[in-house]
C-alpha cells in the first residue's frame, strides 16, 4: 500500500509537536528489561482470562497450562471477553472486560501478579443512557499528564449519529465513549471519546515517540463493508484524535480487535482475522510501511481478541513458576 503524502506530513508534524514537551511516564519496565504478556479469551468468554507470554513478540506460549487465571462472576451474562490490562504507576495491573453481549456495564478487577485478584465488580458506564445496546471491548490506559485512568469502549445508542444510518436504519452504529477515574470508585460522566464520522469499534491506544496512536476497526457495513484497521493520532491521551488517510489493512478484510506494543524500534500490531479464525501480526518502524509477520506468528490455539502489554521480568518469572507448579 503506497502511503499518501498527507499521511507522512501529518504524522511527522504530530511527532514533532509533542517531542518538545513530552509528559512523564510511570516508572514501570524499561525497554531493556521488558517481557510481554497477551491477555485473551476463548470461545465466548465463559471460562475467563487466559494469558500467553513472549520474549520476541512472535512466539507466544500459554501460561498456567492454558487454564484461566480468573473466572467471571459479575455482569448480566458472566462473560470475560476482550480483557484489557494496563499497569498503574504503583505497579498494580488493572483489567476491564466485556461482561455481556448486551449490557450497560463492563467488568473490572485488579492484581499485582495475575494470581491474586481483587474482588470483581461491574462499572455501570452507560447507566445514564438506558437505551444503550451494548458496551463492547473496553480498554484502559493510564494518563500520566492528568494522573488518572481513562476507560473507553464501543456503544450503540439507537437514536444517535443519524447522519451515518443506512436507509433509515441504525445498524449497530457504534462510537467510542469514555469515563475517567483515579480510584475505581468514582467515575466522571460518560461522554463521546472518538467519533470519526463512521461506525467504529475496538479502539486501542499506544504511545509512540510522544504521539498517542489509536488503532481501531472501521465497522462500516453499508453501503460497502469496510471491516478493516485504521489509525488516528493525538498529542494527548485524552485527544482529540485525527484519522489518518491510509488504511492499515485493506477494505473488506474482516479483521478486528487490534492491539499494539513497541518492541525495540518496531511497533507490533496484532489483530483477529475472525472470519478466517486466526491471528495476524504486522510491524512497522514508521507507522506507514508495514511488514506482514503472520506466517511467522505462533499464537495459542483458539485465541480471541486480546491485549498485548509489557511486564517486568519478575512478574513473568512468577507466572512461569506458577505454571511449573501446576504441571506437577
Amino acid at each position: 500500500m503506497k502511503p499518501l503524502p498527507g499521511f507522512l506530513l501529518f504524522l511527522s508534524c504530530a511527532l514533532w509537536s509533542v517531542s518538545c514537551s513530552k509528559a512523564p511516564t510511570p516508572s514501570i519496565p524499561t525497554e531493556s528489561d521488558k517481557s510481554y504478556l497477551f491477555s485473551y479469551f476463548l470461545d465466548n468468554g465463559e471460562d475467563g482470562l487466559h494469558l500467553a507470554w513472549s520474549s520476541d513478540g512472535i512466539t507466544w506460549d500459554v501460561l498456567n497450562n492454558g487454564a484461566p487465571f480468573l473466572t467471571p462472576n459479575v455482569g448480566e451474562s458472566r462473560l470475560m471477553r476482550d480483557p484489557c490490562v494496563t499497569q498503574g504507576p504503583d505497579g498494580t495491573f488493572h483489567m476491564v472486560w466485556t461482561d455481556s453481549w448486551h449490557s450497560q456495564t463492563i467488568g473490572y478487577a485488579s492484581t499485582k501478579d495475575f494470581i491474586h485478584w481483587s474482588e470483581q465488580k461491574t462499572i455501570p458506564v452507560m447507566q445514564r443512557k438506558t437505551d444503550a445496546l451494548n458496551c463492547w471491548a473496553p480498554e484502559i490506559n493510564y494518563d500520566s499528564e492528568l494522573g488518572q485512568f481513562i476507560i473507553f469502549w464501543a456503544t450503540t445508542l439507537p437514536g444517535e449519529f443519524t447522519e451515518t444510518w443506512f436507509d433509515g436504519q441504525n445498524d449497530n452504529n457504534h462510537r467510542i465513549y469514555y469515563t475517567t477515574t483515579k480510584d475505581f470508585e468514582h467515575f466522571t460522566p460518560t461522554e463521546v471519546f472518538f467519533d470519526p464520522g463512521f461506525n467504529c469499534i475496538d479502539s486501542t491506544i499506544l504511545r509512540k515517540d510522544g504521539v498517542y496512536c489509536m488503532f481501531f476497526k472501521d465497522e462500516t457495513n453499508y453501503p460497502e463493508p469496510m471491516k478493516n484497521i485504521r489509525l488516528a493520532v493525538a498529542n494527548h491521551l485524552s485527544g482529540p484524535y485525527s484519522v489518518l488517510p491510509d488504511e492499515i489493512t485493506p477494505k473488506n478484510s474482516w479483521v478486528e480487535g487490534p492491539t499494539a506494543v513497541s518492541i525495540g524500534e518496531y511497533t507490533y500490531l496484532y489483530f483477529d482475522v475472525y472470519m478466517a479464525h486466526h491471528y495476524a501480526a504486522l510491524r512497522s518502524k514508521d507507522l506507514v510501511h508495514w511488514e506482514d509477520l503472520s506466517e511467522q506468528l505462533s499464537m495459542p490455539e483458539g485465541i480471541r481478541h486480546g491485549t498485548v502489554f509489557s511486564v517486568a521480568p519478575e512478574v513473568l518469572e512468577r507466572l512461569l513458576s506458577f505454571n511449573k507448579t501446576e504441571k506437577q
